[in-house]
């Protein structure tokens, strides 16, 4: 699953690297390394004139029409995503991603879970991960909220946890961004992930155990 995630790279930089052809920016974007679930997190999308848009989005999904009542999962699983009647609409028509430094997974041991983070192995070769998601409207206003799309995880990270977030390759962002393709066999066809021997896991300080705390030193290998 993805529970926790970071998120530090300046929106310039990501422009500049992965959208040359322009991302409009809404908001500011401070440095997180504890980003955690119903708070507003970055997501990037296609926008209604057809250009494409950095915006926050709260994390946690919940489709207007399905009441107040019904839950707000933060996770989309890949395995039902297009037929799910909760997720199949925004699969089809709003897709988005959600741009990471990386992410953080507990591991149970005798003495309790332990925190680890997975991320880029070279950040120069791969400044910005970026999670696979859906988004939705929320009724009343003009904001958002959005899940990240989950899959079995890898041979390399199924030690730490049995899913991860569907982590897209650069080449496939405008792809999955296209609001043309709507039928899940083409999305899936297009749709191409980070080959995992770019990333690396180890572990952390508990003290990323508490969302109250959030500074650079809990990315720190320990």
């Amino acid at each position: 699953m993805c529970g926790r995630f970071t998120y530090y790279t300046p929106p310039n930089i990501l422009a500049q690297r992965y959208f040359p052809a322009g991302l409009e920016v809404y908001g500011q974007f401070e440095p997180s390394y504890n980003i955690t679930p119903g708070v507003g997190i970055p997501m990037i999308r296609s926008s209604l004139n057809g250009t494409q848009m950095l915006a926050h989005s709260h994390w946690g999904f919940r489709p207007a029409w399905a009441g107040e009542k019904a839950p707000v999962p933060i996770n989309a699983r890949a395995e039902t995503v297009a037929t799910s009647s909760f997720f199949r609409e925004a699969f089809e028509h709003r897709r988005c991603l959600i741009p990471a430094n990386g992410w953080y997974e507990w591991v149970p041991t005798i003495d309790g879970k332990e925190p680890h983070y997975m991320t880029a192995i070279d950040p120069e070769q791969t400044p910005v991960l970026f999670f696979a998601g859906i988004w939705t409207p929320m009724e009343g206003d003009e904001t958002t909220a959005c899940a990240i799309i989950t899959e079995p995880a890898s041979e390399s990270l199924k030690h730490i946890h049995d899913r991860q977030p569907v982590v897209l390759d650069p080449v496939c962002l405008q792809d999955w961004l296209d609001p043309s393709l709507r039928s899940p066999a083409d999305i899936r066809s297009v749709t191409k992930r980070l080959p995992m021997v770019q990333l690396e896991e180890y572990r952390v300080a508990a003290t990323v155990n508490s969302p109250r705390n959030n500074t650079p030193d809990l990315i720190r290998r320990v």
